[in-house]
């Protein structure tokens, strides 16, 4: 069984409690008690964060022993917390649905797959491989590709319908968006890594053609927002 590290919160969270306790339900979730698996938490990053509700997606590879061979799979979870007298709880655990796999993929589907330079977790794989992500978000992986080295943590599956908080439809479910936690080998989140890594990288989603580029720092131009649920990740939303 692969040795697996456990996911602590590093500096630079915000209410990293929440994230914490998400973790912690997820691993629950995935690694039920007697059985011989292991679970690899990627990352843990908002799908959104109010005063006293969250969401907290936590891409997973899971690992079981099954006829005496190690079985690599994994999803994602979309993990609804609420705070009451300070302290955070889950309320509903939400898997990643990707849908089935076909076989006739786009060249761009197919060249993001096996992509050295991207790096998926699998809930965001199986999306690719269900054939219900937008070239628009393929394309634009691969450009960005040519240049940084991308820790993918969100597309479709996994992250809530709606824009957090809101009734607005999110552009994730429909295949029309992407997040980023991780650039170069270096989170997003972290406060050592370079701001000027992660704007470039902002102005480079943008100038490919992302309408709308939300990350851990507010940038001059229409295409552009930052927010709390956005210190921990770089979003790159598409309109087709």
């Amino acid at each position: 069984m692969p040795a697996v590290r456990a996911w602590t919160p590093g500096a630079g969270e915000i209410e990293p409690a929440a994230k914490a306790v998400a973790v912690a339900a997820v691993v629950k979730l995935l690694q039920p008690a007697g059985t011989r698996s292991a679970v690899d938490v990627i990352d843990a990053q908002y799908g959104g964060i109010l005063t006293d509700t969250a969401s907290v997606l936590v891409p997973c590879r899971v690992y079981t022993i099954s006829g005496g061979k190690v079985i690599t799979g994994g999803t994602t979870v979309d993990v609804r917390l609420s705070k009451t007298n300070g302290s955070w709880r889950v309320t509903a655990l939400h898997p990643a649905q990707p849908g089935k796999a076909i076989t006739a993929l786009s060249t761009a589907a197919r060249q993001v797959l096996s992509n050295g330079q991207i790096t998926l977790p699998p809930a965001s794989a199986a999306d690719i491989r269900s054939g219900q992500v937008h070239d628009s978000v393929l394309t634009t992986m691969l450009e960005l590709a040519k240049t940084y080295r991308i820790g993918v943590s969100v597309i479709r599956s996994g992250h809530p319908l709606d824009v957090f908080g809101t009734t607005r439809p999110s552009d994730h479910p429909r295949g029309r968006a992407f997040d980023t936690w991780q650039l170069n080998g270096r989170a997003v989140v972290s406060p050592t890594t370079s701001r000027s890594l992660i704007t470039g990288y902002m102005h480079a989603a943008e100038s490919i053609g992302s309408y709308n580029v939300g990350g851990p720092y507010q940038l001059s131009g229409a295409a552009f927002f930052s927010d709390r649920t956005h210190h921990d990740h770089v979003h790159a939303g598409f309109r087709t």
